[in-house]
């Protein structure tokens, strides 16, 4: 299976919600995030749990736990090659369906004008 382009859904004022809440994340955890990012580079679809899991509609979720917490990233596929990460949070059981919603509502924006709704991430 080909890598796949890994790249951030970047809102109309320029801000990156996926950016930003990594930023604000403690240094281990915030690693182990973009270690996962790098096994979805690789595996792109071919990655399944515990790894991601398919939500609804599209959406999956990067499933990260890092003691005890339960660190999520949404995020799409966008043709064959490419993946958009919307955004994070944490939870303690399930992802709530505003999150799903969210996503979602982020996935029809970026569908509707890709590049401007890019951000390109190099790990």
């Amino acid at each position: 299976m080909p890598p796949v382009r890994v790249v951030f859904y970047m809102s109309d004022d320029g801000t990156v919600p996926i950016a930003e809440w990594t930023e604000g994340l403690p240094k281990k955890p915030r690693a182990k995030c973009f270690e996962w990012m790098n096994r979805l580079i690789t595996f792109g679809r071919g990655l399944h749990t515990p790894f991601a899991e398919n939500l609804r509609d599209g959406i999956y979720e990067l499933r990260v736990r890092y003691q005890s917490i339960n660190y999520r990233m949404l995020y799409f596929f966008h043709g064959n090659t490419a993946v958009v990460l919307t955004h994070g949070f944490t939870i303690e059981r399930e992802v709530p369906d505003k999150e799903i919603e969210k996503a979602l509502k982020l996935r029809k924006k970026f569908e509707a004008d890709p590049k401007t709704h890019t951000f390109y991430w190099e790990p």
